[in-house]
C-alpha cells in the first residue's frame, strides 16, 4: 500500500492520528519535566488541501472538513491546531505532525524530525523554518534507534511510514523490540492503515510476541463491514501510553467515531491492550 502524506491529508485517519496525538503529548506535559518528541517519518509538514495531490483524491471531505462541521467540543483542541495555520474559517492548508508537535511545544521540550524523501525533506525544512526543530535526512529506521535513549527523561516516537515497502511491517517489529532494549520507559505511537483483516490481524499475532506490557491498540475502522482490497481505516499502536491519556480516551474517541462515520454507516473505534 502506498501510503503518501501529500495523497491523504486531512483525511479521517490524520484525524483521529492528530487528536490522539494532541491528547497524549498534553497528558504527558500535566507534569512539568521535558519531554523530547521524535517524528521519524515527518513528511512536508504541511499540505495544501486545494493542491493537486491532496484534490486527486479528495479524502479531506471526509476528514478535517467532517470534524470543522462537527460541534462536539471534544475535539475542539484537534480544530484549533488545524486553524493555527489558516486564517479563514474553513481549512485550506493542513497541519502535518511535525506542525501540531511544534506547536504543542514548551520552553523545556525538544522537537526531532526526519524525512528521507529528498522533495519533502526541503518542504519540511521550510515548513519548521520559525520553530526549534532539529530536521534530519536518514533512515527512519536507523535514526528511530540512533535517537534512543532520549537526552530528556521522558519522550515520544512517532513512526507514521507510507507503508510503501513490502517489509514495512517487518521493519517496524524488528525496530521496536531493539528499541525497546534501549528505552523501556519511553512512549511509541506508530501509525498503520486498515485495508486488509487478515493481514492486520498476523501483524498484532507478531507484535504480541515482543511481550510489551503497556501495549495498547486503537482501530478506526469506517465501515460496519470490511470493504475487500480498498482503505478500510486506521489506527495507532501506542506502548506506554500514560494513565491521564487513558481515562480521557472513551469519550473522545465517540467523538471522533460521531464525527468521521461515512453516510449510513455507525463505524467504530475500538481499544485493545496487547500485552500480557
Amino acid at each position: 500500500m502506498n501510503y503518501r502524506h501529500s495523497f491523504h491529508a486531512g483525511n479521517s485517519a490524520d484525524v483521529v492520528k492528530h487528536s490522539l496525538l494532541i491528547a497524549l503529548v498534553r497528558a504527558l506535559q500535566q507534569k512539568p519535566g521535558a519531554l523530547t518528541l521524535i517524528d521519524t517519518h515527518a513528511g512536508c509538514g504541511i499540505y495544501d488541501l486545494h493542491g493537486n495531490q491532496a484534490q486527486r483524491t479528495g479524502e479531506a471531505a471526509q476528514g478535517v472538513l467532517r470534524a470543522f462541521a462537527d460541534a462536539s467540543p471534544l475535539l475542539d483542541d484537534y480544530r484549533a491546531a488545524v486553524q493555527a495555520v489558516n486564517l479563514g474559517p474553513e481549512p485550506r492548508l493542513y497541519p502535518g505532525s511535525p506542525c501540531i508537535l511544534a506547536q504543542l511545544l514548551r520552553e523545556q521540550d525538544v522537537l526531532i524530525l526526519n524525512e528521507k524523501h529528498p522533495e519533502d525533506a526541503k518542504a519540511l525544512r521550510a515548513a519548521m523554518r520559525d520553530t526549534s526543530a532539529a530536521v534530519h535526512q536518514r533512515d527512519a529506521y536507523e535514526l528511530w534507534l540512533a535517537m534512543l535513549p532520549t537526552r530528556t527523561a521522558r519522550g515520544v516516537v512517532v513512526v507514521d511510514p507510507p507503508y510503501e515497502q513490502t517489509d514495512e511491517r517487518a521493519r517496524i517489529t524488528d525496530t521496536l523490540a531493539a528499541a525497546r532494549r534501549k528505552w523501556a520507559h519511553g512512549v511509541t505511537v506508530i501509525w498503520y492503515p486498515l485495508k486488509d483483516r487478515a493481514t492486520h490481524v498476523r501483524w498484532k499475532q507478531k507484535l504480541r510476541r515482543l511481550s510489551i506490557t503497556k501495549f495498547m491498540s486503537i482501530e478506526h475502522w469506517l465501515y460496519d463491514a470490511e470493504q475487500p482490497g480498498i482503505y478500510n481505516g486506521a489506527g495507532l499502536f501506542i506502548v506506554n501510553p500514560p494513565y491521564a491519556f487513558t481515562q480521557t480516551l472513551p469519550p473522545l474517541l465517540e467523538a471522533l467515531r460521531v464525527a468521521l462515520a461515512p453516510e449510513g454507516q455507525r463505524g467504530e473505534i475500538s481499544v485493545e491492550w496487547l500485552g500480557d
